[in-house]
């Protein structure tokens, strides 16, 4: 009864699903282990951040490059802020408010620029009533301390990477951003400023990249979900199949044959003679009246 296992149709169809099913397994645990260290790494951020405000800070030349595990520490720079090149950071929320980041550079005793984030303003970074409200940045040798931060990228969130911002603005914190916008080197990092200057805010350190619960951790969320559903699927149509096919054949030795049509003929199908079947009989064209001549009639 199950004989049509064994054509080469039903090979192709069990080798599939015997391949397919693991494989979607295996991609839906993948995905979902994804989900799951993005979970674990985001805690690790977050006691790492508990940890880094109450930690001392550390100079900048020991925490470069900066990684997952140093993003959100506390550092300390040293130099003089570069007044002529403060420049601010549009559409930046905080809060649920919208505002700017006011950075200046600060040329380190080290020869490089760190780009600090001195703090947040509410408004409108093109409206002259709102950048008037920026504080000019302290003069002479200071010693800057904040959290370390790295580069952002046009994906990072809150960054606007889009041109056409007036001069004075910058879309994206990094050194790629600024290496036309000042005449020297910038360390590929940037660090937000624990304590703000006159009516700015303090902005909190971001987490590090890949290290949050982000989209892509809802997306590796979803992809779980889907890859299990494609694997109940495959399984679904193999029975689905299977179930027809057994039918068919439990049919088949019980002498059950599909409907014919009637005469004992199948539509289509032609006499032993090799000839179609006359339709001339009862109801066939052969009974259809016949127009007569006005000469016959009579």
């Amino acid at each position: 009864m199950y004989r049509f296992l064994l054509t080469p149709r039903w090979w192709a169809i069990n080798v599939f699903t015997v391949v397919a099913i693991p494989f979607c397994l295996f991609m839906g645990s993948w995905q979902l282990g994804r989900f799951e260290t993005r979970v674990d790494s985001h805690r690790e951020q977050q006691t790492q951040a508990d940890d880094a405000r109450e930690a001392a800070a550390e100079p900048l030349r020991d925490l470069l490059p900066v990684t997952t595990e140093t993003s959100g520490r506390r550092a300390t720079a040293s130099g003089r802020y570069d007044a002529e090149h403060q420049l601010l950071v549009p559409e930046r929320m905080l809060d649920d408010r919208e505002g700017f980041y006011v950075l200046t550079l600060l040329r380190t005793d080290d020869g490089k620029a760190l780009p600090v984030v001195r703090g947040w303003l509410p408004g409108d970074a093109d409206a002259k009533a709102d950048t008037a409200k920026v504080p000019a940045p302290p003069a002479g040798h200071v010693t800057v301390t904040g959290a370390l931060q790295s580069s952002e990228s046009p994906g990072s969130k809150g960054v606007r990477s889009g041109g056409g911002l007036p001069a004075g603005q910058l879309g994206v914190i990094s050194a790629a951003s600024l290496v036309n916008v000042v005449p020297y080197g910038v360390h590929d990092a940037w660090i937000t400023a624990t304590a703000a200057d006159g009516a700015m805010t303090p902005v909190p350190p971001a987490a590090a990249p890949g290290s949050g619960l982000d989209l892509k951790a809802f997306q590796n969320l979803g992809y779980t979900g889907e890859w299990f559903v494609f694997a109940g699927f495959v399984l679904f149509m193999w029975a689905r199949l299977f179930r027809r096919e057994a039918e068919a054949a439990r049919d088949q030795a019980l002498g059950i044959t599909p409907e014919q049509a009637p005469g004992g003929q199948a539509p289509g199908e032609t006499t032993p003679g090799g000839q179609a079947p006359d339709d001339s009989g009862p109801g066939g064209p052969g009974d259809a009246p016949q127009k007569q001549s006005p000469a016959g009639a009579a």
